[in-house]
Order: C-alpha cells, then structure tokens, then sequence
C-alpha cells in the first residue's frame, strides 16, 4: 500500500529545503563573479529548457513548429514587439500547415 501523505510530507520537506538552505547557508553577497553569472542566466536556461520542446511539438508537425521558432527569433532579432512576434510564429504556423505540409 501506497501512502499519500508520506509522500506530500517528503515533497514539502524537499521543497522547503531548497528554498530555505541557500538563505540559512548563505549569509553574505556573493562576490565571485562567475557564480553570480551563473545564477543570473539561471531563469532563462530553465525558462528555455521548458519553452523550446513546448514550441516544435505544440504543432501537429515539428517542422512547422522549428520554422515559427525561427521566424520568431528573427522577428525579435529585428524589433518585432511580443505581440508582432507572436502574430508572425502563429502565420508560419497556420500557413505552413494548412498550404505546404
């Protein structure tokens, strides 16, 4: 038998450790410059790792997923705002899928 609270007790206790260990741990600003690069960049690797899979198999081909990335990318790139962004990737998508694939 399997019992449920046990396991929400371990989720909260591991939960609280990891937000709670580097405030007890760590009292003083960091300094080293490479660990505060570190965990600036963290956010948006973690943001990336989750968002860049979502984006090719939200499509019902990858391949039209993978051009409305880089479609975006460029729209950005070229100072699209993130609603000219958004329009752009959905056209690829819609167009890529309904005409060509």
């Amino acid at each position: 038998m399997h019992n449920t609270y046990i396991y929400i007790l371990i989720m909260a206790a591991v939960t609280l450790l990891i937000r709670e260990l580097p405030i007890t741990l760590i009292q003083k600003q960091i300094e080293n410059r490479f660990i505060r690069s570190f965990l600036y960049y963290v956010p948006y690797v973690t943001l990336s790792v989750m968002t860049f899979p979502a984006i090719i198999e939200a499509t019902q081909s990858p391949l039209a997923g993978a051009a409305a990335l880089l479609i975006g990318i460029l729209a950005a790139w070229f100072g699209g705002n993130l609603f000219q962004v958004a329009v752009a990737c959905c056209v690829t998508v819609f167009v890529l899928e309904i005409f060509i694939i």
